[in-house]
């Protein structure tokens, strides 16, 4: 029997079959926007296909040029398209999947001039103020719709999604927020929802009844003026009425001041609103957002909250992610921790995506871990994510490798990161490098804070050094007063902290070190915390579910520093530094920006700050934490070259600035495939 007969039992769509019950969701990966590209896609959707995934759903298609996300991006219009998308379609049908083709019109999301929206209001998060449609263009769009799912057809795909979530057109017409209308596609909420209706209705027609066709719903729009409950109540029972044959959970819009995604959202954060629309449709649903363990899956499915679950970035961190969970290996999964710096960072950044656990995500075809031809006796030095991600693919492609970690467990930074409220899911990371230790025949030694010449005694035939970073001692006097403390001290090794602090550094480090601080407990763990903490509530009490935020008090006063005048988190992640930074308003956490430190003694940090520093302060502070850098930690390394060693040095060790490890696991992982 298996550990998850829910997630694993196949459902029967009456014209087609699912093998199981996962749903690789849409993400936009870089790869669709190119002809050239379509190998490299093909083979990236190969891996998830023969990994398990039961129903894959590319990144977003424009059914025409306004609908574009930015100018020449993806689109499906005409037959030329359609033909070069059958290297993707064959190669997810050779591999056993089924793959559907999202629909998606930008509206006014779109990056271009010729941006169009159900009324003329501008983005929040766009420069450019979109066109409102006019009648004719409305019923164009629609059948632009349709003739692309008919294209999709024709390319080979199982099914088409379309996208009716997360702020895009079809949502822009269906709340008051951004539909301002008074003709027959706004006004009452009917009007507003006939334009997504009327498109699931022409798509059916178009594509006949042995096709699916996946409505991705906006069940909970988290924005001012969003949808009522029992508007998307009424909207899902008329798209299944108009043909639907699935019903996909989207939350939030885009402009959306609530995290849905990011690592500190707890776990299945979101399954109890697909559970509130279950009971009105009598087609599945799928659930969907921070569900990355099988465990997770199979506890929603088996409340009943969802017929499926969707997961995206899961699988990019782990194309078998559905054989492993089939065949009991759990345990081997390299877990998303949604951090998102490699996915949808690099989205955003117009850069094709990847995965900061697993570089070989949309690189498929050129960072191959193939046998080694010669196996060599290896030594990695620092047991980091750039240790670990040498180490075990070193080992994984033949080679006989020692690693040697000074500290008495596996992680380095991330060990410490795993502390933070809101990232407990970077725990998952080391785990599995613990698994993949166990598996590839790593031989391990923990606490060895190994020499040069012990390495050098042991006639290794190349050495790679991830000894990784030391805090950096700003040059401050006082610096060695009682009341100061390194981060490390106050994550790690838990010295006593009082209850008004100092934090010097506002990088990633100082505001992972003040959430820290302010927090008695980490709200990702408290799904009632949470919600309370951002304001998420009951969509049948609330329009769009959005209230006003209640977080808890804050257990320390913290005030936060650096040097330089740029606003404070300006250097964190596109998707997730906001978060950041809406988390510590929340706290109270004073930012203080421009400082020049001028000494730390009994009555606390004496400081100078404004321009040119003519104004000073004092923060009687009990405490203060030095987040000020780091410095790589290479003596190993310098000294095996010296005695001509064949010696790499990676991560940390290689480049100490503001901690990185999506560099640093990406390059352990692609020095590993070219020894």
């Amino acid at each position: 029997m298996s550990e998850y007969p829910n997630l694993l039992r196949p459902l029967d769509l009456g014209f087609t079959t699912l093998p199981n019950r996962v749903v690789m969701g849409s993400m936009h990966v870089g790869l669709e926007d190119r002809f050239s590209r379509f190998p490299a896609w093909a083979e990236y959707f190969a891996e998830r296909a023969r990994g398990g995934a039961a129903l894959i759903v590319t990144g977003g298609f424009a059914p025409n040029k306004t609908g574009w996300l930015y100018p020449f991006a993806s689109k499906m219009t005409t037959y030329t398209e359609a033909r070069k998308h059958k290297i993707v379609t064959d190669a997810v049908h050779d591999n056993g999947g089924k793959i559907a083709l999202q629909l998606l019109h930008a509206g006014r999301y779109a990056y271009h001039p010729l941006s169009v929206s159900a009324s003329a209001v501008k983005a929040p998060i766009n420069p450019f103020e979109p066109r409102a449609m006019s009648d004719r263009t409305i019923r164009k769009t629609i059948d632009d719709f349709a003739r692309a799912a008919m294209l999709a057809r024709e390319a080979g795909y199982d099914g088409v999604e379309i996208m009716g979530s997360e702020g895009y057109l079809i949502n822009q017409f269906l709340a008051p927020r951004t539909n301002k209308r008074t003709d027959r596609w706004g006004g009452s909420a009917e009007n507003r929802r006939r334009f997504a209706v009327e498109i699931v209705r022409a798509v059916r027609q178009r594509v006949g009844p042995d096709f699916i066709i996946v409505y991705r719903l906006s069940m909970l729009d988290l924005v001012p003026d969003g949808q009522t409950w029992d508007e998307v109540v009424a909207l899902a029972e008329a798209v299944e009425r108009a043909g639907a044959t699935l019903i996909n959970t989207g939350i939030g819009w885009h402009e959306a001041r609530v995290p849905t995604i990011v690592t500190s959202v707890p776990r299945a954060a979101f399954t109890q609103v697909t559970a509130k629309l279950k009971p009105h449709v009598s087609i599945p649903v799928i659930t969907s957002n921070r569900i990355n363990m099988p465990q997770v899956a199979e506890e929603v499915l088996a409340r009943g909250d969802a017929d499926l679950v969707s997961l995206a970035r899961p699988l990019l961190a782990d194309p078998d992610w559905v054989r492993k969970a089939q065949t009991g290996r759990t345990d081997e999964i390299n877990t998303c921790i949604a951090c998102n710096q490699a996915c949808l960072d690099h989205t955003f950044s117009m850069k094709p995506a990847s995965c900061l656990v697993n570089p070989r995500a949309g690189n498929e075809t050129t960072l191959r871990l193939l046998p080694t031809r010669r196996a060599k006796r290896i030594a990695v030095v620092g047991a980091g994510p750039a240790g670990l991600a040498a180490a075990t693919t070193l080992a994984e492609r033949g080679h006989d490798v020692d690693l040697f970690e000074a500290a008495d467990e596996i992680g380095g930074q991330f060990d410490i990161a795993s502390r933070i409220p809101g990232k407990e899911e970077f725990a998952e990371t080391i785990r599995y490098f613990n698994r993949r230790i166990e598996l590839t025949g790593v031989k391990l030694h923990l606490g060895v804070r190994v020499t040069a010449e012990q390495l050098m005694a042991e006639h290794f035939d190349e050495v790679v050094v991830a000894t990784g970073v030391v805090p950096r001692v700003p040059d401050i006097e006082g610096i060695d007063h009682p009341s100061v403390l390194s981060y490390v001290d106050v994550v790690r090794h838990g010295k006593p902290v009082g209850r008004k602090v100092a934090v010097i550094g506002a990088g990633g480090i100082g505001v992972d070190v003040s959430e820290f601080l302010t927090h008695d407990r980490s709200p990702s763990l408290d799904l009632a915390a949470w919600q309370r903490e951002w304001g998420v509530a009951d969509p049948a009490r609330v329009r769009g579910g959005l209230t006003e935020p209640a977080p808890e008090p804050p257990s320390r006063k913290v005030y936060l520093l650096q040097r330089k005048t740029s606003k404070i988190g300006k250097g964190l992640g596109k998707t997730t530094g906001w978060v950041h930074r809406a988390a510590l308003k929340a706290k109270g956490v004073e930012e203080i920006t421009g400082v020049a430190y001028r000494r730390i003694d009994d009555e606390g940090l004496h400081i100078a700050y404004g321009k040119d520093h003519r104004l000073t302060r004092v923060l009687d502070v009990d405490n203060v934490v030095i987040c000020a850098g780091q410095e790589s930690q290479r003596d190993v390394a310098d000294e095996l070259i010296e005695r001509g060693v064949v010696t790499y040095v990676i991560g940390g060790a290689d480049v100490a600035a503001e901690l990185d490890a999506k560099r640093a696991i990406d390059q352990g992982t692609r020095l590993a495939a070219t020894i």
